[in-house]
């Protein structure tokens, strides 16, 4: 190799392999000597690649929270995750079409148990009548109270049932969302917040303990951006006290009304009926003002996150 002075450009006066070990490395070209030197190092080898790293559980790429990444980076993320045999991220994801619809339906049931105790309130007088009356003269005014107030039972059933599919669904959702504020305060699986409702017995309490999860996970923080610890749940235990008081009271009048032979055993289940339509009607109540709560704490809660998020550290 020639020196950096002649750069090859020397007559090539050194003769054999161009190393003089008395007089140090001496450049072929040229003839001069340098002090010897190292060999040149090998160019570097390029480095493995390397699989892409997962994120944290609650954290993302560059740092930010997994919860304000944009759709392609939670793919991308999501998709390295799966690859892994690793569970995908939960996204938090708005439930206000799901609450808008709920509360409609939940005031259709509203309606309808106000439906049913007028026309249950009238078919118990006309058979209060018929009960003190020793003239039995009013059958087809009976029989036309009594077959409207069967038409208002079959209307609160449909509504019953159009109103809690949206609610379920309300319900899984929170639950979920709960889930990526605080997961370690969800004591369920998120499946119980649907199955809970169906499993005999234990659909007592199971409901009422998730909600109080996704009560406390979705608490949002104070006026000044503290961090609050629980709201009161007062509406949370009103709600479900009134709703098993309704199945209780339902369940008694349903059996009652059963096993009614005479007038008097008919009029008394229609008053336990009558009196659980308006217990029903509370319940309702509070179940829209339960849903229009969770929704907005969790709205709240969410649009801190993300501006806390957002703030340059």
């Amino acid at each position: 190799m020639a020196c950096a002075e002649c750069e090859g450009g020397g007559d090539g006066r050194a003769g054999g392999d161009g190393r003089d070990e008395a007089a140090g490395n001496r450049c072929p070209a040229c003839g001069d000597t340098a002090p010897l030197s190292a060999a040149p190092a090998a160019p570097a080898a390029p480095a493995a690649p390397t699989e892409k790293a997962v994120p944290a559980e609650k954290g993302g790429p560059a740092g930010q929270p997994w919860w304000v990444l944009s759709d392609e980076e939670l793919r991308t993320v999501e998709r390295v995750r799966r690859e892994q045999g690793e569970s995908p991220y939960l996204r938090w994801q708005s439930t206000r079409t799901l609450a808008t619809v709920t509360v409609a339906l939940l005031g259709v049931v509203v309606a309808s148990d106000l439906f049913a105790i007028l026309a249950g309130s009238r078919f118990a007088g006309l058979l209060k009548q018929e009960a003190q009356s020793s003239w039995y003269g009013s059958g087809g005014a009976l029989e036309s109270a009594e077959s409207l107030y069967s038409a208002a039972g079959v209307v609160q059933l449909a509504a019953l049932v159009a109103a809690g599919i949206p609610f379920l669904m309300w319900f899984h959702r929170s639950r979920l969302n709960a889930q990526t504020f605080d997961a370690a305060s969800q004591r369920m699986g998120a499946g119980w917040a649907v199955g809970g409702w169906f499993v005999p017995v234990v659909n007592l309490w199971f409901p009422k303990k998730i909600a109080n999860d996704i009560w406390d996970a979705s608490t949002p923080p104070g006026p000044d951006g503290t961090v609050r610890e629980r709201l009161p749940g007062g509406l949370l235990n009103c709600w479900w006290l009134l709703w098993l008081l309704t199945c209780v009271i339902g369940g008694i009048a349903a059996e009652g009304y059963e096993d009614a032979w005479s007038v008097e055993e008919i009029e008394s289940a229609v008053s336990f009926y009558l009196f659980a339509d308006g217990v029903d009607i509370l319940a309702a109540v509070l179940a829209i003002l339960v849903v229009r709560r969770i929704t907005a704490m969790q709205h709240t809660l969410q649009q801190h996150r993300a501006a806390l998020a957002a703030a340059p550290v």
